[in-house]
């Protein structure tokens, strides 16, 4: 039967909450808000700016329109950053970019890659399966709930105007 022994503080001074997060801030490197601001920025547009170019290459070259570019041109970006994930390339863009490659659909598919690359030694179904859509099914709820409540209140102020 094993008893519980309290801890006891090293020498006389007692570790607060307060007194840890002095000593952790001191440890915590300088982040520069303006540099890493600019990489997102420049990065998420570069990946938009690939987007949209990938939109008007389907538009002018297949035959699609405006309205039926759009499956098309997600699709290839998911495959493109999927692609890259795996290859190790896509962590290397969000070292260096931050949010601006997490935000686009790139972002979400490379944490869905990665998550199926990571747990794949567990096995297809428990492993890779079963971790990709623990992240995947928080996002695609969150995507749910915000489109149902975005149409309720376009069909209010449709009946309100």
């Amino acid at each position: 039967m094993a008893t519980k022994t309290k801890s006891k503080p090293i020498g006389s001074m007692q570790m607060t909450k307060q007194l840890y997060q002095q000593q952790a801030s001191k440890y915590q490197p300088k982040r520069n808000v303006l540099l890493n601001s600019i990489r997102a920025f420049w990065v998420g547009g570069a990946i938009c700016l690939f987007g949209q170019i990938l939109q008007n290459m389907y538009i002018h070259f297949f035959g699609f329109t405006e309205k039926t570019a759009s499956n098309p041109t997600v699709a290839t970006l998911i495959f493109i950053s999927v692609l890259l994930t795996g290859f190790g390339v896509y962590d290397n863009i969000g070292q260096y970019a931050g949010a601006g490659s997490a935000v686009p659909v790139t972002g979400f598919a490379n944490s869905i890659a990665a998550a199926a690359i990571e747990h794949r030694s567990e096995g297809l179904v428990l492993g890779v399966g079963g971790n990709m859509f623990k992240l995947a099914g928080s996002v695609i709820v969150f995507g749910v709930v915000a489109a149902f409540i975005a149409g309720i209140i376009k069909t209010l102020f449709k009946m309100i105007f």
